[in-house]
């Protein structure tokens, strides 16, 4: 049995040995083209439909306005000041003496 085994594989070896194979083929690469000059400019298209008008949302309602706050209170008043005393009168001023004045003598220029 043991050549029996090894005499089966050395056929298989044989036989997928014999079997064609494919060829590798290598396509050359396509050479990039190369721009030429720019054409003429095309017709300008059609202007576009305008769109409608959205319509105009509701106003909002107006706030009510707020309470006036109360005056506020008066502050009390202070009272009248006492009127002061009257002072005591003075004497009557004496009349005076004899009063000389001398006046100087002007200085001589020489």
């Amino acid at each position: 049995m043991k050549y029996s085994i090894l005499f089966v594989a050395l056929l298989t070896v044989l036989g997928l040995s014999a079997c064609d194979k494919p060829t590798v083929v290598t396509v050359p690469a396509t050479p990039a083209a190369v721009p030429g000059p720019a054409g003429p400019q095309g017709a300008t298209g059609t202007q576009g439909e305008t769109g409608t008008q959205g319509a105009t949302g509701t106003q909002g309602e107006t706030g009510t306005q707020g309470a006036t706050g109360s005056p506020g209170y008066e502050g009390a008043k202070g009272d009248t000041g006492k009127t002061g005393e009257t002072g005591t009168q003075g004497d009557t001023g004496k009349t005076g003496g004899d009063t000389i004045v001398v006046v100087p003598a002007p200085a001589e220029q020489r």
